[in-house]
């Protein structure tokens, strides 16, 4: 049975082979769709991470958009929901409780004075 390590190349044919430019290309937009990630190219094609994000910078379809996409699942946005509600709930249940304790205490401060005596 073949080993990976007999497959490994030594860092002189490492340098001397060239990618082509659609092969990178298409890497890159793999990368970018979430198809592959880097450390499985990394790992696959013998390469470092950092030739792996030199590409990317270079031909990515992002490298010129100065925003952000930020993608959130279903999930996440009923997750949000949700708790935001809680959020909304627990606020409520402070608000009465604080107007109670404010109750309280103005009944407590009534009382001092009508009868004369330290609560």
């Amino acid at each position: 049975m073949a080993t990976r390590t007999q497959f490994k190349m030594t860092t002189a044919e490492r340098r001397r082979r060239h990618f082509s430019d659609s092969f990178k290309i298409q890497k890159v937009r793999e990368l970018e769709t979430g198809k592959t990630k880097v450390s499985e190219l990394c790992k696959q094609y013998e390469v470092t991470a950092t030739n792996v994000y030199r590409r990317l910078n270079k031909l990515g379809t992002m490298k010129d958009k100065k925003e952000r996409f930020i993608v959130e699942t279903d999930s996440d946005t009923r997750q949000l929901l949700e708790l935001k509600k809680k959020v909304a709930e627990l606020e409520r249940i402070i608000g009465q409780k604080q107007i109670l304790i404010d109750f309280k205490d103005k009944m407590i401060d009534l009382a001092e004075e009508t009868y004369g005596v330290d609560i």
